[in-house]
């Protein structure tokens, strides 16, 4: 099999910690980013019996999850996969369940040797927090595949809801407007209406504490979120901009994404 070649960004800055990458296009960025996460599979299996990794489910991920399950040579029994929010309430065979997209993209298609969802119909919402939260301990993440929302959320960490010391490693919030409105524009959801009111999520706390972060974001409707992530204080008011402090992070766009902040005066570009 002919070895597909490493993907180069159009271009490349570091933002505090943060490495920001640019690629030609969606699928460029895509592939990039699976080339990266593999990579560091590859590293963390060659030190470590197992890697545990958590992934985004959204229309921004597809095509990152899709080169992903091209990378062959990751020992993939040997990998634990987890997701880092759910609907609560949302049955988990939804077209618009992050398990079921998951499921679907990912973990059906790989061997993965364990894979734990999160279960947004439980009965006892607090008992499955504590489920949850006892295998991440048990089995705590290295590599973070994320994504960023349009205002700036990580995972369904909002700006009314996000803590950088939160105590807990799993929890229920509720979703803000712009949040559910993201979703019946990204056509997840045909109306507002339909969109759950709340979610269980991994905090803040938990997804930054993994040695590795990839973030994918394509899209012009993030830019303004990619431009407020990249220039603005790092604040719980844009979530994402603590990827800036993380060591060992890297943000991967396309042009439309990063229309805004590469058309700003920002100094972190120079």
């Amino acid at each position: 099999m002919a070895t597909i070649p490493l993907v180069l960004p159009q271009a490349s800055f570091r933002v505090d910690l943060l490495q920001v990458e640019v690629y030609r296009d969606r699928a460029a960025m895509g592939l990039a980013a699976a080339q990266r996460v593999a990579h560091d599979l590859r590293a963390l299996l060659s030190v470590q019996k197992r890697v545990s990794v958590v992934f985004a489910a959204a229309p921004s991920q597809e095509e990152f999850l899709a080169a992903l399950v091209k990378q062959s040579d990751v020992e993939w029994s040997r990998v634990v996969g987890f997701h880092m929010d759910e609907y609560v309430g949302l049955p988990a065979e939804a077209p618009q369940s992050f398990r079921r997209f998951l499921r679907e993209r990912l973990f059906e298609r790989l061997p993965f040797g364990a894979v734990h969802y999160l279960n947004g119909n439980a009965a006892d919402l607090q008992q499955e927090i504590d489920r949850y939260s006892a295998l991440l301990r048990a089995c705590p993440p290295d590599i973070i595949c994320a994504g960023v929302g349009e205002n700036g959320h990580l995972a369904f960490n909002d700006p009314h809801a996000a803590d950088l010391h939160d105590p807990a490693l799993v929890k229920v919030v509720e979703l803000t407007l712009r949040s559910r409105q993201q979703q019946v524009r990204d056509g997840c959801f045909a109306s507002l209406k339909e969109v759950p009111e709340h979610a269980l999520t991994l905090t803040i706390p938990a997804l930054v504490a993994a040695a590795r972060i990839t973030c994918v974001v394509p899209a012009g409707n993030k830019a303004e979120a990619v431009r407020r992530m990249l220039t603005g204080a790092v604040s719980m008011d844009c979530p994402a901009t603590i990827l800036r402090q993380h060591p060992h992070a890297v943000l991967c766009l396309e042009p439309a994404s990063a229309a805004l902040w590469l058309g700003s005066d920002s100094e972190a570009k120079e």
